[in-house]
């Protein structure tokens, strides 16, 4: 094991101690997380598990400093646990390369560790983390960069704020549906078209569709093109049911890029003043299709040629029909999401992307510029990596040595005016309106997830009424799962059905909330699914075999201020706003202080330009002549603070990855 001795002096000896017994988990192994694992294996933790699903790509190497050429197409996680192993021999250093939001990695997964550090680069993931680690009862250290920019924080359930308490928006722009359906005229339009549509309806988990909320209100001649998209998007969920089978990728290849373009040239007036697609034929291309092709015969650095992307997209087809078949064996309800580091997701999207692009008159564009565009990856400066790994291994030796008061969020920024680049706060106190981390997290250990059904489960929460661990939800309890009603007072259909074939298998959440606008105030209840630790006694009785852990572990929840009622209209999560004054346009949305912006950037960013003003400093001073709330001694503006004059709710100042 490394002499600690140096972080004895810093911290003490007992502290020293701590970091030695600790297990922490890293949850990413790119930019910031090579730093970082770096600095956990030289300040002296004994115990480290990193996850990335990612290998090493040419252009990691710049900044990634564990990996070299040999590595290329490796996999991180191993690679860079292997480097921090020969920096440390006494090490425990494990890893995994996986997608951090499989089921495996449950409650009881993300328990066993007494600490968790984010570095990931995607908003999806880091909302996941979060919520693993509020259900786990486990601190998270959480951090971002963005250029010159970053940030560190720690989230603590009940003591701080979490990840979502402060208004996020949206990752990307939005586009109009008919635009991607059937007008594209950029290679974007082409990529959204294949992750956010295709990917979705062949793969993805099954929702309503985006059309009849388009359509909802419309009357005119846009009606019958969204017409007939609807049928085309029922047509495609049809082939689903040959999936698997080794026509697949004919039949689905055929009816997007021949039928459906088809369809599209009929519509003569569509054409008048817009360069017309041209249709793409399976069979033609399958004359020229190499038949010893391999995906990595491509290169990923230089734009698919249209035979490349027809072999790629029957590969890829293939290879996640076959997951998603596989997957379906166990659960019935399963389906495959995308992710930029998964290499199938990726260069299905990448194949169908380039072959629409192709089909009208597009660009194609490379798999790693592809990659850039739907995974919203912002270019990464290795030493602003490196200063915020260093902070972050700082503010986790405080909140294992149990001096959580003695952290704080930190800030990196850049300026040549700026005398100093790393400001501090303090941590904020969680939003009494965070639909994330104002829940009650529990554990329900099932026995046999194929015998019970939701309607032993609810059984069982009824019998708790006047215990020590009555949930006080009464009898108009409503659970959902994702976006799923599985069960409410007036909604009981799926009370006879099993765990499993709902979906609701160890690693997957539930939420309890009480319908009742009487009782707004009862905090609604997250049951995290996990296996019965012991042998039930009763194997023939699924509710005796039930039960919920974490009662202990329940925070105190401050009382919602009456300010803050649903009623008055504030929000402060940043959701969906109908209507509402403090709907967020992610391209175009700045508060503007003499020069000064504050502005949404399309990664979900906000970030401050005061190379127009003199210093930091002169946006400090104008926000507090204005009154807006205050302003830290360091002049930059907190970010838990507003920067509008008028509404409770606005621009946040806060840098993520």
């Amino acid at each position: 094991m490394r002499d600690s001795k140096q972080v004895a002096r810093l911290f003490g000896e007992k502290t020293a101690e701590t970091l030695r017994n600790s297990n922490v988990l890293v949850v990413g192994a790119g930019g910031i997380g090579c730093e970082l694992l770096k600095n956990l294996s030289m300040s002296g933790f004994g115990h480290i598990k990193a996850v990335d699903l990612d290998t090493i790509d040419l252009s990691n190497l710049n900044r990634q400093f564990l990996f070299q050429r040999a590595h290329i197409k490796k996999p991180k996680a191993q690679v860079a646990t292997q480097a921090i192993r020969r920096f440390n021999h006494g090490l425990d250093a494990s890893f995994e390369q996986a997608n951090i939001k499989q089921p495996e990695f449950d409650v009881d997964w993300f328990s066993q560790f007494d600490l968790v550090f984010n570095a990931l680069d995607n908003l999806d993931a880091r909302r996941h983390v979060n919520s693993m680690c509020l259900a786990a009862h486990v601190p998270l250290v959480e951090s971002g960069t963005a250029g010159y920019l970053g940030q560190v924080t720690v989230i603590s359930g009940g003591k701080t704020e979490c990840f979502e308490c402060q208004p996020k928006p949206a990752e990307r722009k939005t586009y109009p549906v008919c635009t991607i359906r059937s007008t594209p005229t950029a290679p974007i339009h082409c990529i959204v078209w294949a992750k956010d549509y295709l990917f979705a309806q062949l793969f993805g988990e099954k929702v309503p569709d985006e059309l009849d909320a388009a359509a909802n209100g419309e009357e005119g001649e846009d009606m019958e093109e969204l017409r007939l998209l609807r049928e085309e998007s029922r047509a495609l969920a049809k082939l689903t049911d040959a999936m698997g089978g080794p026509e697949f990728a004919g039949l689905i290849f055929t009816k997007v890029f021949d039928n459906d373009i088809a369809r599209l040239l009929s519509m003569k007036d569509m054409w008048k003043h817009r360069q017309p697609p041209r249709v793409l034929s399976f069979d033609q291309l399958e004359t020229t299709n190499d038949a010893a092709f391999g995906p990595s015969s491509i290169d990923d650095h230089a734009p698919m040629s249209l035979e490349q992307a027809f072999a790629l997209f029957k590969h890829s087809v293939d290879m996640l029909a076959q997951r998603l078949v596989g997957a379906r064996d166990k659960d019935a309800a399963a389906f495959l999401t995308f992710d930029k580091d998964d290499e199938n997701t990726l260069r299905f999207v990448a194949a169908a992307a380039n072959l629409r692009s192709y089909a009208f008159g597009i660009d194609p564009k490379s798999i790693f510029t592809i990659k850039a565009m739907a995974g919203n990856i912002i270019p990464a400066i290795s030493t602003t990596n490196a200063i915020v790994a260093g902070m972050m291994v700082v503010q986790g030796t405080l909140v294992l040595s149990g001096r959580l008061a003695e952290c704080h969020t930190a800030y990196l920024s850049y300026s040549s005016k700026r005398p100093r680049s790393i400001v501090k706060d303090t941590l904020a106190l969680p939003n009494t309106r965070c639909a994330v981390c104002r829940r009650r997290y529990l554990t329900l250990r099932v026995a046999d997830c194929t015998k019970t059904t939701l309607g032993d489960v609810v059984s069982y929460i009824n019998s708790l009424d006047g215990t020590e661990s009555d949930l006080n939800l009464g009898e108009e309890m409503s659970i959902v799962e994702g976006s799923r009603i599985l069960y409410d007072y007036d909604y009981d259909d799926n009370l006879s059905m099993s765990l499993e074939k709902l979906g609701l298998v160890p690693g997957r959440m539930v939420t309890l909330s009480r319908d009742d606008e009487t009782e707004c105030d009862v905090v609604p209840v997250v049951l995290s699914i996990a296996k019965a630790r012991i042998e039930p006694k009763d194997p023939g009785n699924p509710v005796a075999s039930l039960s919920i852990e974490g009662f202990e572990q329940i925070p105190e929840f401050a009382p919602v201020p009456a300010s803050d009622s649903k009623e008055d209209g504030a929000d402060n999560r940043g959701e969906s706003n109908e209507g509402g004054d403090n709907d967020v346009e992610n391209d175009a949305t700045a508060e503007t202080i003499e020069g000064a912006v504050l502005p949404v950037a399309d990664d979900g960013a906000f970030i401050i330009d005061d190379d127009s003003v003199d210093g930091i400093q002169s946006i400090s001073d104008e926000l507090s002549k204005r009154k807006i709330g205050e302003i830290s001694s360091t002049g930059l503006p907190d970010a838990k603070r507003r920067a509008t004059d008028d509404s409770e709710t606005g621009t946040t100042v806060e840098i993520i990855d």
